[in-house]
């Protein structure tokens, strides 16, 4: 495929950093450009979906939002890996909280995504398989995230194909269960296309709700807060 895809408009590999933070919401992605980034040069507005570049503390970055979900997301992940020679995302998300040590606004960085996606079917046979990101970048995130102050959880999420979806009382029993840290939408999606273009991959997560305390963040907060999950996703971010 040529460049501009169907869904990014830069014209050149060179208009995007080889490393790129991916928020859901393409608001959020313009205002950590707003906030954060020297210089800032938008690239896209195709669909809404804004993504820039420019620098932090001197480190060429960008930042792009995917929509919601694995269906959306995996486009951009797709075309930014394969046809515009990105090497790193950093995926910025929100997530429901699903274990009691687990607390409103905590960090979660993602070590494996179990999934009921379909997005691997029939690729193993018989074998589920959970893709992971990768180990150098969840590495220094986790550490990075000690040293920042941050509370920080690593560990299995659930990435479900679904946001309104009522699982049966016995697999979110058996999900907790097992350690399964939160619920997102998009992570097996990032882990998946990173591993099948030998990529790097990194999946973090503010807690934004809470499914056993029904506590939530407002749709403003969610926009303009989380800046320990952006600082620290700029922090580790290779050049």
């Amino acid at each position: 495929m040529n460049i501009p895809t169907p869904h990014i408009e830069a014209k050149s590999p060179d208009e995007i950093a080889n490393t790129v933070l991916m928020p859901g919401d393409p608001l959020r992605a313009k205002f950590i450009a707003d906030t954060y980034f020297e210089n800032p040069v938008q690239f896209n507005q195709v669909r809404g979906m804004l993504g820039y570049t420019g620098y932090y503390k001197g480190k060429r970055v960008s930042v792009m939002g995917s929509g919601m979900g694995i269906p959306s997301s995996m486009i951009y992940f797709h075309e930014l890996y394969a046809f515009y020679e990105v090497d790193t995302i950093i995926r910025i998300g929100s997530a429901g909280a699903m274990q009691p040590h687990v607390h409103l606004h905590d960090l979660v960085i993602a070590t494996a995504s179990n999934t009921d996606s379909k997005i691997n079917h029939g690729l193993f046979g018989p074998y589920d398989f959970c893709p992971t990101p990768d180990f150098d970048l969840l590495v220094e995130g986790v550490k990075k995230a000690k040293a920042m102050d941050i509370p920080v959880h690593a560990g299995t999420v659930l990435c479900s194909d679904q946001f309104y979806r009522d699982f049966p009382e016995e697999v979110m029993g058996n999900l907790m269960r097992y350690g399964a840290l939160c619920a997102e939408m998009e992570s097996a999606a990032l882990y998946m296309t990173a591993r099948k273009l030998g990529k790097r991959a990194l999946a973090m997560f503010t807690i934004s709700d809470h499914i056993l305390t029904q506590e939530a963040d407002s749709p403003e907060a969610r926009q303009e807060g989380y800046r320990q999950m952006m600082e620290l996703a700029l922090e580790i971010a290779p050049a």
